[in-house]
């Protein structure tokens, strides 16, 4: 996945609160009964932890290693985003359903990631792929939100879809937008308890301004808001004085939610596997600051920095390790 540092915000319809403030973390049971009865926060009883994450499966299958005990600890037992990139599930309803469904029946909030624009990771290309065109897209935007159907969930839409634009013809731009638009349109209408955030880059890319003119052409005022700093390492503070400048930016109301999987030692204008990185603080439910592991801490980001040969999405154990200690 591309993150170029260079020089985000979505607009919501009016009715819904705003997610701006800064706030300690807490979990959702601790938050939910102030929420509105409504809201994925008040029908659940905190953050999904899914046993079936890269993380956890890898514990499972090497309980003797050495590094097992940590990474169980600091990273499979908690909960985090389950990503759908369209080449991973052959039947991407199946898999949705069955992931917000045992979701639902622990009573806890699942987050998930689409991930399968065609041309996806244009510029960066680590995580190219993504759908075959955009009727194809459509249709597997479509199975992915009937999927989750009436079931309370936080989706994040198409991590780099507003920031990779520099390798892209207008032509491509503007077909991108458009399928951001039909997603965000499909969520709003058939995933209606789900709160939407598409993806709005990070601190170190495109300029506020910017950044809040393509969500508006993406289509942001149908969905709940954006994500910051997706599969990047840009620190908490800075990533929310980006988050606000863009909402500014935008002159309406909004939410944001923050990625602090990988953040715990801010950035160093690398995107693809820095070294000494660290875990960020956990995931919470907090309303008034939403804090995500969206991207799944030990997947490497692409045969890059410190794992020249592991793939973008794959689990490494040397990682995981080197994000526990900090190194």
């Amino acid at each position: 996945m591309k993150r170029r540092a260079a020089v985000l915000l979505a607009a919501v319809v009016a009715a819904m609160p705003l997610l701006a403030a800064d706030a300690p973390s807490t979990t959702a049971a601790s938050t939910a009964a102030a929420q509105p009865a409504s809201t994925p926060l008040s029908r659940t009883r905190g953050l999904f932890i899914d046993p079936k994450l890269p993380a956890a499966l890898w514990v499972a299958a090497h309980p003797k290693d050495e590094r097992a005990a940590a990474i169980r600890s600091a990273i499979s037992r908690q909960p985090m985003a389950h990503w759908f990139t369209g080449t991973s599930d052959a039947d991407v309803g199946k898999a949705v359903a069955a992931y917000t469904r045992s979701a639902t029946a622990a009573k806890m909030l699942p987050v998930l990631v689409a991930y399968n624009l065609p041309g996806r990771d244009a510029c960066g290309a680590e995580s190219a792929g993504g759908a075959a065109d955009a009727a194809s897209y459509q249709t597997w935007i479509s199975r992915f939100a009937t999927a989750i159907g009436a079931r309370p969930a936080i989706v994040v839409l198409e991590p780099d879809a507003l920031g990779d634009f520099s390798c892209m013809s207008q032509a491509q731009i503007a077909t991108r937008l458009g399928l951001l638009n039909a997603a965000t349109r499909v969520l709003a209408q058939k995933a209606p308890k789900a709160w939407t955030y598409i993806d709005a880059g990070h601190a170190d890319w495109i300029s506020p301004a910017t950044m809040a003119k393509r969500l508006l052409s993406a289509g942001v005022a149908q969905v709940r808001g954006f994500a910051v700093n997706v599969s990047n390492y840009i620190g908490t503070t800075d990533s929310r004085r980006y988050a606000e400048r863009v909402k500014a930016a935008l002159r309406r109301p909004a939410g944001y939610v923050i990625d602090t999987s990988r953040n715990g030692n801010g950035g160093n204008g690398q995107w693809c596997n820095p070294g000494g990185r660290k875990l960020g603080r956990q995931s919470t439910a907090n309303p008034a600051a939403l804090e995500l592991w969206i991207t799944n801490p030990g997947n490497s980001d692409g045969k890059c920095g410190i794992a020249p040969t592991t793939g973008a999405g794959v689990f490494s154990p040397a990682l995981a390790q080197r994000l526990i200690a900090g190194k």
